[in-house]
């Protein structure tokens, strides 16, 4: 019945409304700390941050500190659009994260890539990097298996000669759902850690060699992110 009722336009955008306020008035009650921030973070060069799926609640406090330290260090803040399905969810989501600034682009992360609905996705992200914007992607969205990286992160980052920055958000304070990526929801007056890992440079060729290397940067992001908020 929720879902039904969802899928009216009213229902959806009280939905967006209520989920917003909520979470951005519970992710101001967060104490953050951070690790590992790349000189992208400060400055804005173009680049991919990769989260994985589980985290996505947590990545408007990723883009909001990193306007903040861009308009600190007097650069200007720039753009980022994050990659969402075309589902009904993907577009609930995909709205939230639009209320915190971060555009949308629409396809699929599937497995295939741009040959299996992703194509307008990619293009418009690949359009965004050529323009000095930055990305995010969830390489395991929007359906999983979970934390396994499909092919579209490093075709991305190939086509656009960018380095994928391995990235994990956690918070002490969270509720998991029990969905098939486990995500977290934050919940008021916590800790949280943002972490970064070093930059991976994808070969332009042979970019599948990659993923390994993408899925073991990502693990080791969200295990660190995880230890300091135990």
């Amino acid at each position: 019945m929720i879902k039904r009722a969802l899928r009216q336009d009213w229902a959806t955008a009280a939905a967006v409304w209520a989920g917003t306020a909520a979470l951005r008035a519970t992710l101001r009650t967060v104490s953050w700390s951070t690790e590992g921030l790349p000189d992208a973070f400060h400055n804005g060069a173009p680049a991919i941050f990769a989260f994985w799926h589980e985290r996505l609640p947590l990545m408007p406090a990723f883009w909001l500190r990193a306007v903040a330290a861009r308009r600190a260090a007097g650069h200007v803040p720039g753009r980022m659009a994050v990659l969402v399905s075309r589902n009904h969810d993907g577009r609930l989501i995909g709205r939230v994260m639009d209320a915190f600034g971060v555009e949308l682009a629409h396809g699929s992360s599937a497995k295939g890539g741009a040959q299996k609905g992703g194509a307008g996705g990619v293009r418009a992200l690949l359009t965004m990097l050529n323009a000095g914007g930055q990305v995010v992607i969830t390489p395991d969205g929007p359906r999983g298996p979970r934390r396994i990286a499909a092919p579209g992160v490093a075709q991305l980052a190939a086509l656009a000669g960018v380095p994928v920055i391995p990235c994990a958000a956690q918070i002490t304070r969270r509720h998991t759902l029990r969905t098939w990526d486990h995500m977290v929801l934050p919940l008021p007056f916590g800790r949280g850690a943002i972490v970064c890992g070093p930059p991976i440079a994808v070969p332009r060729t042979e970019w599948g060699t990659s993923l390994p290397a993408i899925e073991y940067a990502l693990n080791a992001a969200a295990d660190r992110a995880d230890a300091l908020c135990r």
